[in-house]
């Protein structure tokens, strides 16, 4: 039950967030599950037995935000900056066969949790933005609960038991063909809207309907590469959850590390088409 409502409340909140909110709230949501998300990270490199310092994490995270929605170009001076800092600390107050690691936590915290984050507010900005975050969220979603439940029931085929051994191929399928039927249904259900003049037009799109499935296969393989990404991560640090901050769930990190993957892949695909003049999806 404490699984259910806290899922109820977040798809509520994301749902208002697309539908109702300005590209200014998005980005502040982003920041705050980021920095909540690193720290859950900084849990890792503790465990592993190279803590960052808690000071620089939530300003790495804070200056990553505040570069790519104010100062672009300056993004990898700021990304530069900020981990000669770490780098610069962890000489003076770690063991010296620590420094290395350290600082590699640290890059990979802001390349693995901020910029992904940073990614949704842009993808919101899109010429059909409200439709395609709100396609990437349910085909993350769908896929994730088509996983978890198909899995339980008919799994027997290990996917990746030395990274999470629960994980089933059945599943994995599962997933795939739970978000290409949700994600199918979001875009003629926008074309529907669309016909009748409705406010919810905007989940119009005007790619054919055969784009979407390709799309839908390829976010959701990216998706469940990232949660096996996250595993990869726990059972390193020798840890189950990365958190146990949402009920039912475990930590932020752990509800958002299909995302962390999926939406990198999704804005490439964006950038490759404005590259070659192919217009928005």
């Amino acid at each position: 039950m404490k699984r259910i409502l806290t899922a109820l409340v977040l798809v509520a909140a994301v749902a208002a967030l697309i539908f109702f909110g300005k590209p200014w709230m998005l980005t502040v949501a982003a920041a705050l599950v980021a920095g909540l998300a690193a720290w859950e990270f900084r849990g890792f490199t503790v465990s592993g037995g190279c803590p960052l310092p808690i000071w620089w994490t939530f300003t790495a995270v804070a200056a990553f935000f505040l570069a790519v929605f104010f100062q672009p170009d300056d993004t990898i001076t700021v990304v530069s900056t900020v981990t000669l800092i770490l780098f610069a600390v962890a000489a003076f107050r770690t063991s010296l066969e620590r420094v290395l690691w350290e600082t590699a936590g640290g890059v990979l915290m802001l390349i693995y949790v901020a910029y992904p984050l940073t990614l949704i507010p842009k993808i919101f900005n899109e010429e059909n933005g409200t439709a395609i975050l709100l396609f990437l969220f349910l085909c993350v979603w769908t896929g994730d609960i088509a996983a978890l439940y198909i899995g339980k029931r008919f799994g027997k085929h290990k996917l990746a038991p030395q990274l999470s051994p629960n994980k089933t191929w059945e599943g994995t399928i599962a997933s795939l063909l739970g978000s290409v039927i949700v994600g199918m249904a979001l875009i003629f259900t926008g074309d529907w809207f669309s016909q009748q003049g409705s406010s919810f037009s905007a989940l119009h799109t005007t790619e054919p309907w055969w784009f979407f499935i390709i799309l839908a296969l390829v976010l959701n393989a990216a998706a469940q590469f990232g949660d096996l990404l996250e595993s990869a991560l726990k059972r390193g640090a020798g840890v189950k959850d990365s958190g146990t901050l949402l009920p039912g769930h475990g930590g932020v990190l752990d509800r958002i590390d299909a995302l962390l993957v999926a939406a990198p892949v999704l804005w490439l695909i964006i950038a490759v088409r404005h590259y070659f003049s192919l217009g928005s999806l």
